[in-house]
């Protein structure tokens, strides 16, 4: 808008069909407070900005911690974990926690994680990236578990002798002991079904029994957790 020579406020306020504030009655020119660059100005102040929205805005939400650093990977890596937990830093936090849980238990925490849980795909990975730095205690055990390198242990049931067992159900040949027991009975069979061994005991500080190769089962009722003697 030009400057209306020789008009007075009032007059340039009904040109401009808008309120114009601080005008004045002298000069001429295209002026500052002028109603277009006013109502531009008050237009460009009230618009809000746009939220960033864009990746890498949202990776700028992760604190540089470790729990922060894993949970930014697994975004960038696509990795997803158990719909249980609200992030990858948050199932990593969970396994160490019972890693230690299971040990109090007097259970292996590498069988447990092997066996329990059997981590596979994004999940092993997400613990890969995360244990060494959110629990160091426990990732060499993890490490080792995860790689199949942990001790089996046995509980009450029959077990089918295997040279290479694959399921629950079955179990390798081996010494084998288990620790401070009541009323305990385990035995031995042929592939035949006969008595090969076996014993019964009220009490006992530890037994240690050796499952053969050419054993049918093995049978534990009342023992506990039987480990394979390193």
């Amino acid at each position: 808008m030009t400057w209306m020579h020789g008009v007075g406020c009032a007059a340039a306020v009904v040109a401009a069909g808008v309120l114009v504030a601080g005008c004045s009655g002298g000069g001429g020119g295209e002026k500052p407070g002028s109603a277009e660059t006013t109502a531009g100005a008050a237009a460009s102040s009230a618009a809000p900005s746009a939220p960033e929205t864009s990746w890498e805005a949202t990776l700028g939400q992760f604190p540089d911690t470790p729990a922060g650093r894993l949970d930014r990977t697994a975004q960038e890596k696509g990795w997803t974990v158990d719909g249980l937990y609200a992030s990858a830093s948050a199932y990593v936090a969970d396994i160490c926690e019972s890693m230690g849980v299971q040990e109090g238990f007097g259970t292996d925490p590498g069988e447990w994680l092997a066996t329990a849980q059997e981590p596979k795909g994004d999940e092993e990975a997400v613990l890969r990236a995360g244990m060494p730095s959110m629990c160091p205690k426990w990732w060499p055990v993890a490490k080792k578990a995860l790689a199949g390198g942990f001790v089996r242990s046995y509980g009450d049931g029959t077990y089918t002798v295997k040279a290479k067992p694959q399921g629950d159900e079955e179990i390798a040949p081996g010494t084998y002991r288990v620790k401070d027991v009541k009323d305990c009975y385990w035995e031995r069979t042929s592939k035949g079904g006969e008595i090969l061994g076996n014993q019964f005991a009220t009490a006992a500080q530890q037994i240690t029994v050796t499952v053969r190769s050419t054993d049918g089962s093995f049978t534990a009722r009342g023992c506990g957790q039987w480990r394979a003697v390193q």
